[in-house]
């Protein structure tokens, strides 16, 4: 592949429908940068969370750009507010929680772009991971390196 520079304008992107005021907006796809990275922009109202979950061959970061958000990386619990920034290494269990009362809005990126492909895959199936039983959930996860360690700690 020849590389190339992406720009993306605000409003461009495929976006993800993942629940009641919850979306993200994918911006930067893996195919589109050979790989290295996927990058998307998560609206999250009060009181989300992720799952306890790790990347087997992804490092995650997340960037705080507005509300609160609670994270829990390894055995560490950090509460963060806009301009906070979290890395997540690969095979570290973590998980988040908008713990603020407002909607908040975190930029999310995987490096390499691999675990993105699981938000990417939804977006395209036009499914997020809540609608689908268990076994279809699991097998999503597997595909694309993740691994659930259990529910939310936070």
């Amino acid at each position: 592949m020849d590389a190339k520079g992406i720009v993306v304008q605000p409003g461009d992107g495929a976006v993800l429908n993942m629940g009641p005021g919850r979306s993200a907006a994918l911006k930067l796809l893996g195919g589109a940068t050979g790989g290295s990275i996927m990058l998307f922009e998560e609206t999250v109202p009060a009181g989300t969370m992720s799952t306890f979950h790790l990347h087997h061959d992804s490092d995650e970061v997340a960037y705080v750009l507005s509300g609160e958000v609670t994270f829990k990386i390894g055995d560490e619990v950090t509460v963060g507010g806009p301009g906070t920034c979290a890395f997540m290494p690969r095979g570290v269990p973590h998980a988040w929680k908008n713990s603020g009362a407002e909607t908040g809005r975190v930029l999310f990126l995987y490096t390499p772009a691999g675990a993105g492909a699981l938000l990417e895959e939804q977006q395209r199936m036009d499914r997020a991971s809540a609608s689908m039983d268990e076994r279809e959930a699991a097998e999503l996860r597997q595909r694309h390196g993740w691994k659930l360690v259990g529910p939310s700690p936070l």
